[in-house]
């Protein structure tokens, strides 16, 4: 399986929202499809998303039509805001959008700009695969031979260009011949811990037991798990970390019982602008996600419901943040810009 894939003159994306029963790929030639891709969690995951948008950027590139420069890069403009617009937490969105933007500048006319462009999209989507590589050789060595290892949401393959973060440093250590056993939070509203982590770890063989958001305290509290790895949306220069939903509360858990608590994620989404997490922008989808599970409605009609797709985890409660450039760790009391003069 793969999250996405660049074909020259098309993107290709795995329908996330079918896991784990169908796996199903679509081919897009027009950059709103992808577009609609990434607003409708189509494609899911920080990275990936950002890998999307840059590609879409490309795709609508080959399709504008005008040879004029002036009015390309004022189309172009338009519909890099565009892809701004459909997700506000994940960072990497807008440090690819923003890369994919500079190519305007690129001389050689229209079709400078267009190779360009197309050049730069790929370029981001192998860079992140190596980082994610480099992620996951940093952090195995804090994985030990036997280890129980929780983690929340999906920060795996498919939420990245390919091989992941937070499942990146699992799939080292076990690379590295350690036996792992993973517990996957099935990560409620949207379920991708049972529907696309737990999936990516039963297809690799690495043994994984899928438990509810509510049970991690219980297993923390009875010695089972040993360490928690999960990814990152954003990171604020303190350290203060964004990801999905339910991930500050098991890093509350985490802190009471002595358990190491680990963000694995790229220095590309640290945001030295943002002071604190307090500033990070929170994500609400649909309240339909939270009545509904799957076709099935679970809650009263009409009652009021809150749907934030993410909370932020303080600094405090991070062990370490595991990046491609090395580790940060004790980010409460060290912050986390820092690692980006390095």
């Amino acid at each position: 399986m793969y999250a996405i894939k660049w074909n020259g003159d098309s993107v290709v994306i795995l329908d996330q929202r079918l896991l784990p029963l169908n796996e199903t790929y679509h081919t897009y030639t027009n950059y709103m499809d992808v577009l609609y891709s990434i607003k409708d969690m189509e494609i899911r995951g920080a990275p990936a998303i950002g890998v999307a948008g840059a590609m879409g950027v490309a795709l609508a590139a080959k399709n504008v039509a005008s040879e004029s420069v002036d009015e390309f890069r004022q189309e172009m403009n338009r519909i890099i805001d565009a892809f701004a617009s459909t997700r506000k937490t994940g960072f990497f969105l807008f440090i690819a959008l923003n890369r994919m933007k500079s190519m305007l500048d690129t001389p050689g006319g229209v079709r400078g700009i267009r190779d360009a462009m197309e050049a730069e999209a790929v370029k981001i989507y192998e860079e992140d695969i190596e980082i994610n590589r480099t992620i996951g050789r940093n952090g195995s060595g804090l994985i030990q031979d036997g280890d129980v290892v929780m983690t929340h949401c999906n920060a795996g393959a498919l939420a990245t260009a390919g091989y992941g973060t937070a499942l990146g440093v699992i799939r080292a250590a076990v690379e590295e011949g350690k036996k792992i056993e993973v517990y996957a939070c099935e990560t409620r509203p949207y379920l991708q811990g049972a529907r696309i982590t737990a999936l990516e770890l039963f297809r690799d063989g690495i043994p994984v037991t899928l438990i509810t958001d509510s049970m991690s305290g219980h297993f923390m509290k009875a010695g089972v798990i040993k360490k928690i790895v999960v990814g990152a949306d954003r990171i604020a220069a303190n350290g203060d970390t964004a990801n999905k939903v339910g991930t500050y509360t098991h890093s509350v858990l985490a802190r009471e019982h002595g358990i190491p608590f680990y963000i694995a994620a790229s220095v590309t989404i640290i945001d030295p602008d943002l002071k604190s997490g307090e500033e990070i922008p929170i994500e609400e989808r649909t309240v339909d996600e939270v009545a509904f599970v799957g076709r099935e409605q679970i809650a009263p009609e009409g009652i009021s419901i809150r749907n934030p797709s993410f909370d932020v985890t303080p600094a405090k409660n991070i062990t370490a943040i595991i990046t491609e450039k090395g580790l940060i760790e004790n980010p409460g009391v060290n912050g986390a810009s820092w690692i980006l003069k390095k």
